[in-house]
């Protein structure tokens, strides 16, 4: 691995760990075993490596859900499944914790993929919702874009309330009330 993809791995475990305003430069470049050099060869500063990391974490996020949502079965299937993936909630969201950081959300550079990667979750699971009610399998009368906010809200909340709680168990509490919410859906 190259002194880049180094200092981009680095920015992604730090930003995920201590946020934008706790992650400094020379942290980065610690944990990354590079020079400042290096790191300025590559990045005009914190914030363009911060967006580099971030758009890699958001890029991974979208290929985790989508490997989950993309397969093949029912729409209820797919989203109970979505729901139910393994995830470390005590560390909370690769992508959500940034949504809390005042100073990331501040600057529309970094906020960029925390909004780009929600909007797209949201839009992929209004239209697997969309396709539920097409094959007859979901409720004609519900909406999917509320159905999709609801279902992200629900694993965003247990994320919250599992670092709240600091058990696992109040995250997979929130996501077996989603998946009966959603099963409650069918036709």
């Amino acid at each position: 691995m190259n002194a880049r993809e180094r200092l981009v791995t680095s920015a992604q475990e730090l930003l995920w760990e201590r946020g934008y305003g706790g992650t400094s430069p020379k942290a980065v470049q610690e944990r990354a075993g590079a020079g400042q050099g290096s790191m300025y060869h590559h990045f005009a500063g914190k914030a363009d490596l911060a967006a580099a990391a971030l758009e890699r974490t958001a890029a991974a996020e979208r290929q985790r859900a989508e490997s989950v949502l993309g397969g093949d079965g029912p729409a209820l299937e797919r989203i109970a499944a979505y729901l139910r993936r393994e995830r470390p909630a005590l560390r909370g969201c690769p992508i959500g914790r940034h949504a809390a950081d005042p100073d990331l959300v501040a600057d529309p550079a970094l906020r960029a993929p925390v909004e780009q990667t929600f909007a797209w979750l949201r839009d992929r699971l209004a239209a697997i919702v969309a396709e539920g009610q097409r094959a007859g399998e979901l409720r004609p009368d519900v909406e999917p874009a509320a159905i999709a906010a609801a279902v992200v809200a629900a694993v965003q909340g247990g994320y919250v309330l599992a670092r709240a709680a600091g058990t696992q168990d109040a995250f997979d509490q929130a996501v077996e009330g989603a998946v009966l919410l959603v099963e409650g859906l069918r036709a």
